[in-house]
């Protein structure tokens, strides 16, 4: 077997599968990533779009989310606001079927000009009031990085790095990663990022994160259906549980930890 295999297979169910996904990501506690509201960004466009997104969450055992749509200027130019309002709609239509769902909201930020502006003013809609969630566009890395770490720092908040196994320029120079720990700041996994579904060379990255114990978070960054099918072939055929055990996930306290604490 070759290095990959070894470090992946005993976390590789064998044998024929017994199909079931349901309750495979309880262990999880809260999905902190992800863009189940309606019509405010690339992800869900309707309330039931999103109704069946979050049924699928619930038949994978999760029924706590934070949803994190997109701060992008002249792409997805939401606010606060704008994403508090899509919230309250989904909130309402979860009442009105009955849906025992706990639903939170707040953003992913791309790390571009305007994200300054946010930071400085304090206009930033917080996850879990005190983590800010930022990406870097995958085309090009951000010069900008570490300033913006430190400027959220600055403001007494923890930044949270989503994705990082998915930034093609990063892939031969894990050192970056490390940097990126050192500076303080945390590390996202995309759960879909452990097969192939965004190729061989996000796989290969996510492995090498995970072998190094660098993730604090996952989320399923679910935006759509195939994403929903994706999760659920992924859940069927590896142990995610079992593979994260040496990495300090912390999705179940995402309520209870103190910035000052969980460093």
């Amino acid at each position: 077997m070759g290095f990959w295999s070894n470090l992946f297979g005993g976390s590789e169910k064998k044998g024929p599968q017994r199909g079931s996904h349901h309750n495979r990501l309880a262990w999880i506690g809260w999905d902190m990533h992800n863009h189940i509201l309606p019509g405010i960004d690339d992800g869900s466009q309707s309330i039931d779009q999103s109704m069946e997104l979050i049924r699928g969450l619930q038949e994978l055992g999760i029924h706590r989310s934070v949803s994190t749509p997109h701060v992008m200027a002249g792409v997805h130019d939401n606010t606060p606001e704008s994403i508090a309002g899509a919230h309250s709609c989904l909130m309402t239509a979860l009442k009105s079927q009955g849906i025992d769902f706990r639903l939170d909201f707040s953003a992913e930020y791309m790390i571009d000009d305007q994200l300054d502006h946010w930071i400085e003013n304090d206009n930033l809609c917080l996850l879990a009031e005190k983590y800010v969630l930022i990406e870097m566009s995958y085309l090009s890395e951000s010069k900008g990085l570490f300033s913006i770490i430190k400027s959220i720092q600055d403001k007494g908040y923890q930044p949270i790095l989503a994705h990082p196994e998915r930034y093609n320029y990063y892939h031969n120079n894990f050192k970056i990663f490390e940097d990126i720990k050192n500076a303080g700041c945390m590390l996202q996994l995309n759960l879909l990022s452990i097969s192939k579904y965004y190729g061989e060379n996000v796989k290969t990255a996510a492995l090498t994160l995970i072998r190094s114990g660098m993730y604090d978070f996952v989320g399923t960054d679910m935006h759509h259906a195939r994403h929903l099918e994706a999760l659920k072939q992924v859940v069927v055929k590896y142990d995610v549980q079992d593979l994260l055990k040496d990495n300090p996930i912390r999705n179940i306290s995402l309520y209870s930890d103190k910035v000052r604490n969980i460093a």
